[in-house]
């Protein structure tokens, strides 16, 4: 049993990226499902697959590097909020990663979504990890 799965996820990522695997595959969770989708959406991963046919559910995520440099779009994954010290913002204080070069994902009562949609939508809300 994992404590925090949101730290997991965000680790596996960054231990892939690091050995320059093309796929890593991660325990699966409706969380876990919604960053993976707004990972996509912005570019930081090249595909990814939900496999809710085996047990336990898995997710596999292919990972996007430059074609010649070989270098990884994923720069750095940074766990904000943590089980023993959660970490929220209104609308007001949205944080800005990399001046708006990073996204920052947060959980809020419109489900998770990135920074710059919450700024959009001008609400707050409970701030996951920074991804750059």
């Amino acid at each position: 049993m994992v404590t925090d799965p949101i730290a997991d996820y965000l680790t596996r990522i960054r231990n892939a990226v690091m050995a320059k695997h093309r796929v890593v595959e991660i325990p699966s969770s409706k969380l876990k499902k919604e960053i993976t989708k707004i990972l996509f959406d912005k570019g930081y991963i090249l595909n990814y697959k939900f496999e809710d046919d085996v047990m336990p559910s898995i997710i596999k995520i292919a990972l996007k590097y430059h074609p010649v440099s070989k270098v990884s779009a994923i720069t750095n994954l940074t766990r904000i909020s943590s089980p023993g010290l959660r970490k929220y913002v209104g609308a007001d204080n949205l944080p800005r990663v990399m001046n708006g070069l990073g996204i920052a994902i947060l959980s809020t009562s419109h489900g998770v979504m990135s920074d710059k949609e919450a700024r959009t939508k001008n609400i707050g809300g409970e701030v996951l990890c920074y991804i750059s």
